[in-house]
């Protein structure tokens, strides 16, 4: 209860401000522009700005990098191989295998973008009427825009004070090996899964079953997933107070725009109160991000959208964890993949 009651710094109302309008720009460029796959200009500067601890160069060379990579592993998955259900998972188990191995390495924006980017890139590419390469010029340009969204921000709305840089994890081999292949197996899953049930329309339950195995340890997954789901809960509600609210104007971004600042500003807020980690507030961002970016267009709805994302990521964020529950289980079966907490 104290993280909750404790009042906020001058650098993280900045920190709130910079989320905000990075969310706001990417979601008016995109609108404006007519760019598809709105989802990458709204959720992308919520990670950059709201997660990474440190944002400089290299955050921006790692999330572009990122992206590319996650392209080209996608374009050949689904270019060469998508009439081959087989190999295409097992190329796919392979791909996500290198990026939690660059997550347990350390370079958490570098592996955490690449996963997430992978898979939705996969999940859409797998489908016969989606322009594989559309989807993947607007993946790569969404990383420019957003990471130029970031900088601009950061020299207008400058920290106060530089952040410390995160320790870089002691793990021995044997946790090293449970990450990777949890992950691995779990997000491969996942992707069998909404492949085979045809869940095109499931981005927002897709991105929870990844985000699930970021923590990549059960306890955290445990603890992600309860808060992940009361997010979710909260950012569909705001989803649907906004679209009541303006019902009759659902037409003119300009007024979209500001209420889609003051919620992330809010979600900011709530998340930065929280500490360490993803928890609600992160939830109830990318929950809007993914809502405002993906679902909304001039004269659309995202009435029915919005209630459909809370059932999906209740339903995805159960069945993940048992997933992870029982990977969790298996590996700690051998000693060579047993999972160390204090290692």
């Amino acid at each position: 209860m104290q993280q909750w009651q404790r009042a906020l710094g001058d650098d993280e109302l900045r920190r709130m401000l910079r989320v905000a309008f990075g969310c706001m720009f990417g979601f008016l460029l995109c609108q404006t522009m007519n760019w598809h796959y709105g989802v990458f200009y709204t959720v992308t500067p919520v990670l950059l700005l709201a997660v990474v601890p440190v944002f400089t160069w290299r955050t921006v060379k790692e999330n572009i990098t990122s992206a590319v990579v996650a392209c080209l592993q996608a374009g050949i998955i689904a270019g060469i191989f998508g009439s081959h259900p087989l190999a295409m998972t097992l190329l796919a188990f392979a791909m996500f295998v290198f990026w939690f191995w660059m997550m347990s390495q350390g370079f958490m924006t570098f592996g955490c973008n690449g996963v997430l980017y992978l898979s939705v890139l996969l999940h859409f590419a797998s489908y016969h009427n989606v322009d594989v390469n559309n989807m993947i010029a607007n993946n790569l340009w969404a990383s420019v825009v957003t990471s130029a969204i970031a900088l601009v921000l950061i020299q207008l709305i400058p920290p106060i004070e530089r952040p410390a840089l995160p320790p870089k994890p002691d793990k021995n081999v044997q946790r090293v090996r449970h990450e990777i292949l949890m992950g691995s197996v779990v997000a491969t899953g996942s992707f069998l899964a909404f492949q085979i049930f045809d869940l095109k329309d499931s981005l927002s339950a897709q991105v929870t079953t990844i985000l699930l195995l970021f923590p990549m340890h059960w306890n955290g997954s445990l603890t992600y997933a309860r808060k992940r789901t009361l997010g979710t809960l909260i950012g569909v509600s705001f989803g649907l107070c906004v679209q009541l609210l303006l019902y009759n104007h659902n037409n003119s971004l300009l007024l979209y725009a500001p209420l889609l600042w003051g919620g992330i500003f809010w979600f900011c807020h709530a998340h930065l109160k929280e500490g360490k980690g993803t928890g609600i507030g992160f939830s109830a961002m990318t929950t809007t991000g993914i809502l405002f970016g993906q679902y909304l267009s001039a004269g659309g709805d995202i009435f029915f959208s919005a209630l459909y994302r809370f059932t999906s990521v209740a339903v995805a964020a159960f069945l993940g964890l048992m997933a992870v529950y029982a990977m969790h289980r298996l590996l700690n079966c051998f000693a060579a993949t047993r999972f160390a907490p204090n290692a």
